[in-house]
């Protein structure tokens, strides 16, 4: 596994990761991230600031964005204070792909997590995406509940204890 570094509060240079990721993955007919939603004034919330916003880098290369938030009132809004951190638009760029970049950054976000008390990393993504669940599973993460919606779409939220 590849020792992979974090830095918080990397807003532009997350953001450039996810449209980066975004376009390759439409590209390669997966449904991502539409372009417009890869923006600060929709990608900024009441959960997600600023310093949420994190690129992991090897040496001075940049690898992989994603937001890392503290709460996450959407699909998590009964969790207790402080118990998880929430894994948001998580993107590898592609020339790190292949590469268990998934498991070393899971590690780097764990650490952090460690140093903070946190008992959870927990994320959410479309139930249907077979793909991104096997990674996500293979990595250590358990499904602990689906949410069912009226257009016939499923998001599976997802846990990993730290």
């Amino acid at each position: 596994m590849d020792n992979i570094e974090l830095y918080s509060n990397q807003v532009n240079e997350a953001i450039e990761v996810m449209r980066e990721v975004a376009v390759w993955g439409r590209n390669k007919g997966f449904r991502v991230w539409p372009g417009d939603w890869l923006t600060k004034e929709k990608l900024i919330t009441t959960d997600a600031r600023p310093e949420n916003f994190y690129v992991g880098k090897i040496g001075i290369h940049i690898v992989c964005a994603f937001i890392l938030q503290w709460n996450d009132s959407e699909y998590w809004n009964n969790a207790q204070k402080n118990e998880a951190v929430y894994l948001h638009k998580f993107c590898v760029r592609r020339e790190f792909a292949g590469r268990n970049m998934t498991k070393s950054v899971i590690e780097a976000i764990r650490k952090l997590c460690k140093e903070k008390g946190i008992k959870y990393i927990r994320l959410d993504t479309a139930l249907d995406e077979k793909k991104i669940r096997k990674i996500y599973l293979n990595t250590g993460f358990k499904i602990i509940d689906i949410i069912d919606y009226s257009n016939g779409r499923s998001i599976a939220l997802y846990e990993l204890d730290v």
